[in-house]
C-alpha cells in the first residue's frame, strides 16, 4: 500500500515539475495538468524502456565525450515524449535540451525530498 502511495505522489509531483518546466521556460508547453501527468507518465515508460537502448547504442560517443552526450539522449527522449502527445509541446532540440534539464533537477530535488518523507 505505502509502495503504490509513493508512486502515485512522485507521479503528481514529477506532473508539476513538468508544468513549473512549462512555466520556467517558453520552449516547453504544457496545456494542462492531466496532460501534464500524460506527459509524465510516458517520460517515464521512455527513460524506462528507450533510454538504456540509447545509451547502449551511443556508448562510444559517451564515452569520448566524458558523458556529456547524456543531456542529448535526455533532450532526445524529452523531445520524443512531446512527438507523441497531445498538450505537451516543445518548439526545438534547444527547448527539449533546456527543458529535460530542468526537469531533470526537479525530479532529484524530488527524489530526495520522496526518501526523507517516506
Amino acid at each position: 500500500m505505502l509502495r503504490r502511495m509513493k508512486l502515485i505522489v512522485r507521479w503528481l509531483l514529477l506532473a508539476a515539475a513538468l508544468l513549473l518546466v512549462a512555466y520556467l521556460y517558453p520552449g516547453v508547453v504544457v496545456k494542462s495538468f492531466g496532460s501534464a501527468m500524460i506527459a509524465a507518465l510516458v517520460l517515464g515508460l521512455l527513460n524506462t524502456i528507450v533510454r538504456p537502448v540509447l545509451v547502449l547504442l551511443t556508448l562510444p560517443v559517451t564515452l569520448l565525450t566524458l558523458g556529456l552526450f547524456l543531456f542529448v539522449i535526455n533532450a532526445v527522449v524529452f523531445w520524443m515524449a512531446a512527438g507523441v502527445l497531445d498538450g505537451f509541446y516543445v518548439t526545438g532540440f534547444v527547448a527539449a535540451l533546456v527543458g529535460s534539464l530542468i526537469y531533470s533537477l526537479a525530479g532529484m530535488v524530488i527524489d530526495v525530498a520522496m526518501e526523507r518523507i517516506f
